[in-house]
């Protein structure tokens, strides 16, 4: 093998030596392209994909995920809008190992601030500094929100006071710049909200401001409610009565039509206002007997039973007679209230006095009356019913058409007791007949649209075309050039006619067969110097030089 080889190399020396030097400069640079442009399809298979590590970072922060980078040895690239992309092998790993050093921090600063506590700090400076590292927290739990890409926020604390008319609340301003394409619902919204609100003492939700990039205020001061007056929980629970109500539709007309041939749809119309009222009614007075006693007072009062004693002031006046007897005085009966004074006359024997307060409860109601929140106003209800196909007498189904009237007068009996059809509420109910259109559904994402897939085809496709170039350059460009180069040569010496002296063997050379072998040659040349000396002792002696 190695003699063979040896064999090879002097055979390629000896025909590129041959060649003219234009062709060997050729054929040089024939050879050095096509190794380099191997060489170059390799590297260029074996580069690693590129994805996004982070976007939109500072200038502070790319600079040290930068130098993060390059302590760890990792490739980055580094693209427009503080965009830094690494290998897409290693994104998921780079990103927890930046993470643990605290990378990227982002714009805003949080409670870090206070790990290096400063002397001879002020106790302003210190509220300062606390408030900066609650904005940066709340600006960081924000950002967590999918839709949101960087956010910012404002905190208006008031001094403290003791005096309570210059106690002032606190407010709060969230900017949101949001990731192109994307939106807050209202839920979010108000999600953000209540989560400054709940951070900051005596903070409320309807005194935190949310607006975005653009300038639009998502907030409308109506404790988290938004511009349109009613809130996410209000909306959500419009739709849940919709889809309760058409699903209801639906599920009692499937049996008639058939499952897919009904389609229902409703409008609720719910008042969310809240009503409070309280009423007091008072009934007229019943007799004595048939009211409740509250509450029952007697006094008697005795004097002197046995005889007059001195009364009055001393003088001529005490000494009068005594004046004309007064008869007793009672209230009228069936009375709420009264005083009972039998009053005893004078006599003889001395005065008597009796009173008698009775007080009876009074027939009193109080009512309390609040509303329920959500009551449904108004229903509108639309059904859209597909033609049924009919058996003919021979039992086939025909054309599918129209129902009948008795038909569609019984599915929009069913539909109305469905959803508790109320004429006083004003509800409508209109059911159609018509024929469904032919749709397609869409069945999953194929295959050659999965992005997975896309991913794998495009590196084999790359794979296939370095593998392919390489093929076609070393065996369809190289081989053919090397293989021409490492023949043997072939000799070819036409003798004299009849041995006359002076002829002589010219070689040739011409293209050389692969069975054509060394040993072959150097056979015909031995056998041509035995049977020929004396010309070949007049080739040796010109090569020599000798005459």
């Amino acid at each position: 093998m190695a003699s063979q080889a040896q064999q090879y190399f002097s055979n390629f020396a000896y025909r590129f030596n041959e060649l003219p030097a234009t062709r060997k400069m050729g054929l040089a640079a024939v050879v050095a392209a096509s190794i380099a442009l191997i060489v170059g399809l390799f590297l260029w298979s074996s580069t690693p994909d590129y994805r996004v590590l982070f976007s939109n970072l500072s200038e502070k922060d790319a600079g040290a995920v930068v130098a993060a980078l390059q302590q760890m040895n990792v490739p980055y690239k580094s693209e427009a809008g503080g965009t830094l992309m690494v290998p897409a092998s290693q994104v998921y790993d780079l990103r927890f190992k930046l993470a643990s050093q605290g990378l990227p921090k982002g714009g805003a600063v949080g409670f870090e601030l206070l790990d290096s506590p400063r002397l001879g700090m002020t106790q302003f400076q210190e509220q300062v500094t606390f408030q900066r590292g609650l904005e940066g927290e709340l600006s960081r739990s924000i950002q967590s929100i999918a839709p949101v890409e960087s956010a910012r926020v404002h905190l208006a604390i008031p001094k403290p006071s003791v005096f309570l008319r210059d106690k002032q609340s606190p407010s709060a301003s969230v900017l949101v710049n949001l990731h192109p394409g994307r939106a807050l619902d209202a839920g979010q919204v108000q999600a953000i909200a209540h989560l400054v609100s709940s951070s900051v003492p005596e903070l409320s939700p309807s005194s935190v401001s949310v607006i975005d990039q653009n300038g639009n205020l998502f907030t409308s001061g109506k404790d988290g409610q938004t511009g349109r007056g009613l809130n996410s929980n209000q909306l959500d629970y419009i739709r849940q009565m919709e889809s309760y109500y058409a699903q209801r539709i639906e599920a009692i007309v499937k049996p008639i039509v058939g499952d897919g041939n009904v389609k229902a749809e409703v409008r609720a119309d719910l008042d969310f206002s809240e009503t409070e009222a309280t009423s007091e009614t008072y009934k007229p007075n019943a007799t004595p007997d048939a009211q409740a006693i509250r509450s029952q007072q007697t006094m008697e009062d005795l004097n002197n039973a046995g005889g007059p004693g001195a009364q009055g002031i001393p003088g001529a006046l005490s000494n009068q007679p005594p004046g004309p007897a007064t008869a007793p005085f009672s209230t009228a009966p069936g009375a709420n209230a009264g005083t009972n004074v039998p009053v005893g006359s004078t006599t003889a024997g001395g005065s008597s006095r009796r009173e008698n307060t009775v007080n009876y409860e009074i027939d009193k109601t109080i009512r309390h009356t609040r509303e329920p929140v959500g009551r449904i106003k108004r229903l509108s209800v639309a059904v859209v019913v597909n033609y049924k196909a009919s058996e003919d007498e021979n039992g086939e189904l025909s054309k599918p058409g129209p129902l009948k009237e008795d038909e569609l007068s019984q599915i929009n009996n069913l539909v109305r007791e469905a959803m508790g059809y109320s004429q006083e509420r004003g509800d409508t109910v209109n059911v159609v007949n018509a024929a469904f259109s032919e749709t397609r559904i869409e069945s999953e994402i194929p295959l050659w649209k999965d992005p997975e897939t896309v991913s794998l085809a495009k590196t084999l496709l790359k794979n296939l075309i370095v593998f392919g170039l390489a093929f076609y350059l070393v065996f369809g460009v190289l081989r053919p050039l090397l293989r021409d180069l490492v023949k043997p040569p072939e000799i070819d010496r036409s003798l004299p006619v009849g041995g006359e002296p002076g002829g002589y063997a010219h070689a040739t050379e011409g293209t050389a067969q692969r069975e054509d072998g060394y040993a072959e040659v150097l056979t015909k040349v031995k056998d041509f110097t035995k049977s020929n000396p004396k010309v070949t002792a007049d080739i040796v002696k010109e090569w020599m030089g000798k005459e």
